[in-house]
């Protein structure tokens, strides 16, 4: 009898999307690192929640120590955490020694949450992405086998990169979120606060003067797509995100843009098309005595129930 291999095909078919994901190729581990760090164009860029660890826990040899406030945010806007210029964060990165050509090696210990800041700012101002890599698994992989240094590093020749105009379509301002989602509710705009639920909710204040989140918005925490300092897998993030259509507009945001950055991450690397971190995020918003907010677990509630 003749066998029908339709109902394997069909199968093999519908699992493609989920095996083309893998691993995300930006993700190298240790090994990885430590055949290629003595390469001419590499670059290892630090960024630790506390900096002063870099000198007294200590840093991958070579490391450029990356001031997760100071570098990587707007040192004149308030909040500070809003986006820098492309000029001022043009000069941090050759300041770093940074070349177009340079490959960039991130690492962070918060999970990827802050070289996550990193990575997109690269993105948003046109940097090769193709070049630029995280450590997974960051110094708990590293110093494992090999030795951390706490020696202040000499400073890096001053590099010659040449960034691009900030790319509209991968950022909002307060003005998006006000109008797209709480004033007309549009029903192609998804808007995503990646904080911890107790922020979400308001039983928790922090970065803001308010509690609770931007009307509207539903809550997946981003860090709970990591532990032990690497990714969890593709299984393990979808789910995670499920309850964010992939078709939408996704706006995301957080208290100071670390975390809001690594959904970002994830979500583009499951798949999703179009997503945004609104500049400023709830350092903004919850600051602003006039802008409304929700507390509890619901998107809306009270008037905005309605």
């Amino acid at each position: 009898m003749k066998r029908s291999y339709a109902p394997l095909l069909l199968l093999l078919l519908l699992a493609l999307p989920a095996l083309a994901l893998g691993k995300p190729a930006f993700l190298v581990d240790s090994d990885w690192l430590g055949e290629h760090i003595e390469d001419d164009n590499l670059l290892v860029l630090e960024v630790r929640y506390h900096p002063h660890r870099y000198l007294t826990v200590g840093h991958i040899p070579g490391a450029v120590q990356v001031q997760r406030f100071k570098d990587l945010g707007d040192n004149h806007a308030t909040p500070l955490m809003r986006f820098p210029s492309r000029e001022a964060f043009q000069a941090t990165l050759r300041r770093w020694g940074v070349n177009d050509d340079s490959t960039l090696v991130l690492y962070d210990d918060s999970n990827t949450a802050l070289v996550s800041r990193l990575y997109y700012l690269l993105e948003l101002y046109g940097f090769n992405m193709d070049q630029v890599k995280i450590l997974n698994g960051s110094t708990v992989e590293w110093s494992a086998f090999e030795e951390m240094s706490t020696e202040r590093e000499s400073v890096k020749k001053p590099g010659k990169v040449t960034l691009k105009p900030a790319n509209p379509a991968l950022f909002v301002e307060w003005t998006d979120v006000y109008d797209d989602v709480v004033s007309r509710r549009d029903p192609d705009v998804v808007l995503l606060d990646a904080r911890p639920h107790d922020m979400y909710t308001g039983e928790v204040i922090r970065h803001s003067i308010m509690g609770g989140h931007i009307p509207g918005a539903i809550n997946v925490v981003s860090l709970d797509g990591t532990a032990n300092q690497k990714w969890k897998s593709d299984e393990e993030l979808a789910r995670l995100y499920a309850s964010v259509p992939k078709e939408k507009t996704v706006y995301i945001y957080c208290h100071d843009g670390f975390r809001m950055s690594l959904a970002w991450m994830h979500l583009k690397h499951l798949g999703y098309n179009d997503v945004r971190l609104y500049n400023g995020g709830w350092s903004h918003w919850g600051n602003e005595l006039t802008l409304p907010v929700v507390e509890g677990d619901t998107p809306y509630s009270g008037e905005y129930d309605l």
